[in-house]
């Protein structure tokens, strides 16, 4: 079996084909289960963000898989296959380890070096678990990743070379000034109540916000992000939670808004927002809208780019985007979107007083930041860890063979240890005992050295081969070793951290 991802990110697609993409977490669960359904697949796990949607599996087949796993993505997405087609990536074996461990270390974030993604990773792995669509190897993967990730943030300055995508967007609404100046004294309303929205409710918090407002569809959550903000040591901020009907009204007295909801639709329109400020939404700008240009690829190219070992330099489509420009006067709303799909209107952009910053102006505002000295450093951590996990899997590929090795051979011993009671049964306890543990030395001395060396060789790349080799040469039963390995799946210890 091999390792394969398929998925779409702020880096392969435009907001707009992200946004329609996005996954519910019932989507998930669904996509997830009907992946295992499919024959070349007998393991999934899904990584769903407000930037990426990636699906990984372990398959038996790499073109049938890539074909598949592509068509679960748009059959779930409701975003048609020839139109998703031109901005999936494929990354397959050590590749894919590479793409994920660089995912956690926040090396393919929008903002490099946010540290947010390790715990949608963590969630990835559980929701896998949960479901039990993650078996051995990508539990063992996202396990691994998320030692990378950490690993990176606590040797290295990546954490310098980027902030998180709130804090980022709190940046950009500031429009140059200092964050925590800017937030002296606004009342901020926060709408929801998920890990985004409580990352979001904190960082406002200890940017120096007087007052957080937080709205969900679910008061009992609000209430709890509240109590959370209210027992912080760093910050004496106001809080409290209010109905979702009440949003309104808050938006009357709000300076700043921050939404990050899981609504398939959305939940402020242009015209609540230009009733709340008391105006009148302005006429289209004439800057052309957003304009993207596909890049010419199929699944069959992209299969292609990553079994020729040169998926890394398959062209990403490329994109011409041109925004509405922000309101020129003096900003009385400004508002942060981190849903996905988007929660506030971009039409937004055309209200007088209004500055709204979302994921697609977040996009191109990062595309340029500076790539501190860090980043190679981080590079090389997951060069190594990817070397090291290859390695393992490869180790782990012949262990349920020696295994079954040994237990061939230590019930050799038992056999004729029986049958040598049978010819001499007036041996007394002392002496069989004797003739049992020399036999045994005898054959651990002559497995040792090529089980050894046959796990060392397994490591090394192109390894695989070994454990048949040694299936062949001692007449292994499949059943047997197929056995072990299914009892070293079921360990209830494995896989837990």
């Amino acid at each position: 079996m091999s390792l394969l991802v398929v998925g779409l990110s702020h880096r392969s697609a435009p907001v707009s084909v992200l946004e329609r993409a996005s996954l519910a977490a019932d989507t998930q669960a669904k996509l997830l289960q009907d992946t295992l359904a499919a024959e070349p697949a007998t393991e999934a796990a899904v990584l769903a963000t407000c930037n990426r949607i990636e699906l990984y599996a372990d398959v038996d087949k790499f073109h049938a898989g890539v074909a598949e796993l592509s068509t679960l993505l748009a059959q779930h997405s409701g975003v048609g296959l020839d139109e998703l087609t031109p901005y999936l990536y494929v990354h397959y074996e050590d590749r894919a380890v590479h793409h994920l461990f660089s995912v956690a270390c926040g090396l393919d974030s929008m903002v490099v070096g946010e540290g947010q993604i390790l715990g949608q990773i963590k969630d990835a792995l559980a929701r896998g678990q949960e479901l039990h669509t993650a078996g051995r190897l990508l539990n063992d993967l996202f396990q691994q990743a998320l030692r990378v990730g950490k690993r990176a943030h606590s040797e290295t300055g990546i954490d310098r070379a980027g902030q998180s995508l709130v804090s980022f967007g709190l940046q950009q609404l500031a429009a140059g000034a200092d964050p925590g100046l800017w937030a002296q004294g606004k009342r901020a309303l926060v709408i929801g109540a998920g890990s985004m929205s409580s990352l979001a409710a904190a960082t406002l918090a200890r940017t120096g916000v007087a007052e957080i407002i937080v709205a969900n569809r679910t008061r009992s959550r609000a209430e709890r992000l509240v109590e959370i903000l209210q027992q912080g040591d760093d910050t004496t901020v106001r809080a409290h939670a209010v109905e979702m009907s009440a949003v309104g009204d808050e938006l009357t007295r709000a300076d700043v808004v921050v939404s990050c909801t899981g609504a398939t639709g959305l939940v402020l329109t242009a015209d609540a927002l230009a009733d709340a400020l008391g105006v009148t939404l302005d006429a289209p700008a004439e800057a052309p809208a957003v304009t993207v240009v596909p890049a010419p690829a199929d699944v069959d190219q992209h299969a292609a780019w990553v079994e020729n070992g040169s998926a890394a330099s398959a062209p990403e489509a490329p994109r011409r985007v041109t925004l509405p420009a922000q309101s020129t006067g003096p900003v009385k709303l400004a508002l942060l979107d981190l849903a996905m799909p988007r929660d506030i209107d971009g039409a937004a952009h055309r209200i007088d007083g209004v500055r709204l910053v979302d994921i697609e102006s977040l996009a191109d505002a990062s595309a340029d930041a500076p790539m501190a000295a860090d980043v190679d450093q981080v590079r090389t951590i997951v060069a190594d860890e990817v070397a090291a996990f290859g390695a393992a899997q490869r180790a782990a590929h012949v262990a349920p063979t020696v295994v079954a090795l040994r237990t061939m051979a230590a019930d050799v011993v038992a056999g004729e240890i029986a049958r040598l009671d049978g010819r001499l049964p007036d041996l007394d306890e002392k002496q069989r005992a004797e003739i049992t543990q020399t036999v045994r030395r005898v054959v651990d001395k002559l497995l040792h050295a090529p089980t050894v060396r046959v796990k060392q060789l397994a490591s090394e790349p192109g390894g695989a081969g070994y454990a048949d080799a040694l299936r062949e040469l001692f007449d292994l039963d499949p059943q047997t070793v197929a056995a072990v390995s299914r009892a070293d799946l079921n360990d209830p210890n494995r896989g837990r951290s």
